[in-house]
């Protein structure tokens, strides 16, 4: 039998407020974007924010902050904020995803019309 908290919406602001302490913005500035890979490098500990651990959970292999958010069901604002915090702690790492590279047939044929030009 589960007791619900009168006025307690799972939705709501209030939840979102009270996971991230009330921060709106990360503590540090740190450069993270919704392509941005995260790679978790400790695991889960007991006592440990339950959306923190999650985290650390979901992220055994790269996952961007958009699929982080997606995947717990909380706003990328408040996941950016969280990520932070596992940033500063150094349990997990952030990695730019790697830069697509151009097709070099495409390019080839640039460099052809240009000549013929």
């Amino acid at each position: 039998m589960s007791q619900e908290v009168p006025g307690w919406d799972e939705n709501g602001p209030e939840r979102l407020y009270v996971i991230t302490g009330g921060r709106s913005d990360p503590a540090r500035q740190t450069g993270l974007d919704l392509v941005t890979l995260i790679v978790a490098r400790a695991d889960p500990q007991v006592g440990m924010q339950p959306e923190h651990a999650s985290i650390l959970r979901v992220c055994n292999s790269p996952l961007s902050v958009a699929e982080i958010s997606a995947y717990l069901g909380l706003p990328v604002s408040v996941i950016t904020v969280l990520l932070a915090d596992l940033l500063t702690e150094e349990r997990v790492e952030a990695r730019s995803p790697a830069p697509s590279l151009p097709d070099i047939e495409l390019i080839e044929a640039v460099i052809h019309g240009l000549r013929n030009l």
